[in-house]
């Protein structure tokens, strides 16, 4: 008989989060929602009037961060919840009703930009000058102020923001498809027992050292996409027309442009990474040579790319191991940063394990006033244990930022996100590797880290290049077909894996399970946050306590400057190709102490 996930009710409260800490009961959600609702009655005092006096300036702005504030918990709650069990219909009729107010919300808030823009510098400067409590949203006027050409009038704002529920859309659909409706095949395990293929397992069963397990894995998983690639490929096809024509109605030169734009980065920056990575991609090629030759393998396929290359050490890490682990190698953050740490891993922040409907993949979510959340689906392996630690990171940094920051600058900005998250990955690999004299595990961690640089590095600025291709293809009036995402998507591998590998026509199917595809040009931020991440860690390493302070000014800083300068304080200029190819040359250097140690 099939080996299936637990219930959500079967699983132990202690390895849960404590979503009652955002609501103690459903209750307190409806009181809120409808508390939000009645504030948006109050905006009427203010639209036509806002930037009539620096007071009302001040005071719509409060109001309308306070009602904003209100729906990051009531999202934050909703969402959460759902993800617990994506087949509970009463938590995802909640999740849309939080996303239909973020819709009204922001239809209601809709006249503050066009209002703000009516403004000079100059007379933005004197309200500033007359109003104390104003100087606080100097940032954030600025901010609005720099975009001026991209902002359209009070009508036209409205009409855009009232499309937004429908541009989720595509996002919705995935989600559900993927994680509540899809099925997965059986397959027989190591151990001759039936398991059924889950996207939690997925991997796991790709690290298999019983070579038809993985290869198994693999086909039984892209059996169930191809069942539904043309859906797939409207559902994608719809999502980036939705980037295109918001792009458009923006007067913005690119869906590209338009994204970056918010993070206030240059397209040369994304441009830079891909153009950096492709001109490295012989170490790229020779890693996948290395591993065919230490697997000792007439044909690599893709399917062999996540088993260790050190078969004999199986390193098995059960969770109550892994937060000590991780504890003793964050030490070089502090003793602030290490009893935060404490805190978030013995006070209901994580939810650990798989269960059955619960949403797939592990991310950190949050909302202001409450300590931060993250999502697991933990299962006993090194990667988990690096998971989370990396989603630590994201949770640590939030908390930081909200302490710090007022409500308007405590969401730091996406760009930034992954740097925090990232270098505690790379001290906790640094303390794994300084703490063993044994060569079989220094070998089986430095293969972790080569694998953690192809999946981060090679493999996001991969996925990144497929992102610009297929929106500049749509931008020309390409239809995205299954059968020109598939082509794309084979070509990218071929050219980013290099002759030593097989490309699977399965691998051709794998676009359509990516969720960051739909997140706007996203997933570009992962190589460059482990690239401004490298260069921290090391500061960190190097210099001690001096490094460690600004890292942690880094963290409280949130959004109260833009990235770049953000970054910049910190010591890194990724307005630069210099971090991307250190980086690089990082791993180079990791690649050849593993060829050293065979």
């Amino acid at each position: 008989m099939a080996k299936e996930l637990p219930l959500r009710s079967e699983i132990d409260d202690q390895y849960k989060w404590r979503l009652e800490d955002i609501y103690a009961t459903d209750e307190d959600w409806e009181k809120d929602f409808e508390k939000a609702r009645e504030m948006l009655g109050k905006l009427d005092d203010y639209r036509g009037r806002l930037v009539s006096s620096s007071d009302n300036l001040y005071q719509g702005i409060e109001l309308i961060m306070e009602i904003e504030e209100i729906l990051t918990r009531l999202y934050a709650y909703s969402h959460m919840r759902s993800d617990e069990d994506t087949s509970n219909q009463k938590y995802q009729a909640l999740n849309r009703r939080a996303q239909a107010l973020a819709t009204e919300i922001a239809s209601a808030v809709s006249f503050m930009v066009p209002e703000i823009l009516t403004l000079s510098r100059e007379k933005v400067e004197e309200y500033l000058e007359e109003n104390e409590g104003l100087k606080l949203y100097s940032h954030f006027l600025d901010n609005i102020l720099r975009e001026k050409e991209h902002y359209l009038s009070e009508e036209e704002e409205k009409i855009l923001a009232m499309a937004s529920d429908i541009s989720r859309g595509p996002g919705n659909i995935f989600s559900m498809l993927n994680n509540a409706d899809l099925v997965f095949p059986t397959i027989t395990d190591e151990d001759g027992q039936e398991v059924r293929v889950t996207h939690g397992r997925y991997i796991d069963f790709l690290m298999s050292k019983d070579r038809r397990v993985r290869k198994d894995a693999f086909t039984a998983l892209y059996s169930k996409y191809r069942e539904f690639i043309n859906t797939f490929a409207a559902t994608l096809n719809t999502n980036v027309k939705a980037h295109i024509f918001y792009a458009r109605a923006r007067n913005y030169n690119s869906a590209l442009e338009a994204a970056l734009s918010s993070d206030n980065i240059p397209v040369s920056v994304y441009t830079n990474l891909v153009d950096t990575v492709k001109e490295n991609l012989d170490a790229m090629h020779k890693y996948v040579a290395l591993r065919k030759e230490v697997l000792e393998l007439d044909e690599l396929h893709m399917y062999d790319l996540y088993v260790p290359l050190i078969q004999d050490l199986d390193v098995k890490i059960p969770y109550f191991e892994a937060k000590e682990t991780i504890l003793e190698g964050l030490k070089p953050l502090g003793e602030e940063y290490i009893g935060l740490l404490e805190d978030g891993f013995n006070n209901g922040w994580i939810d650990v394990y798989e269960n059955k409907g619960k949403r797939s993949g592990a991310y950190s979510s949050s909302c202001y006033g409450v300590h931060p959340y993250v999502l697991m689906n933990y299962t006993d392996s090194l990667d988990n244990m690096f998971t989370l630690a990396h989603e630590m990171g994201h949770a640590l940094h939030t908390h930081y930022s909200n302490e710090n920051q007022p409500y308007v600058y405590a969401d730091y900005k996406i760009f930034l996100a992954e740097v925090a998250s990232t270098l505690n990955e790379i001290l906790l690999l640094h303390h794994l590797l300084e703490n063993t004299d044994d060569v079989l595990k220094k070998k089986y961690l430095i293969n972790h880290y080569l694998e953690q640089f192809r999946g981060t590095v090679f493999r996001q600025t991969m996925f990144a290049e497929f992102e610009k291709i297929i929106h500049e293809a749509a931008e020309a009036g390409q239809p995205l077909t299954a059968e020109f995402l598939n082509e794309t998507y084979h070509r990218l591998n071929v050219e980013y894996y290099g002759p030593d590998i097989i490309i699977d026509e399965e691998i051709d199917l794998e676009w359509a399970r990516i969720p960051h595809f739909y997140y706007n040009f996203y997933v570009y931020k992962y190589a460059t946050g482990f690239s401004a991440a490298t260069a921290l860690a090391n500061r960190i390493l190097e210099e001690g306590k001096p490094a460690v302070e600004s890292y942690l000014e880094f963290l409280k800083s949130g959004d109260s400057d833009y990235p770049l300068n953000i970054l910049k304080r910190a010591g890194v200029d990724m307005s630069s190709p210099e971090p991307i190819s250190t980086a690089i040359a990082t791993f180079k250097d990791f690649l050849k102490r593993f060829e050293d140690l065979l």
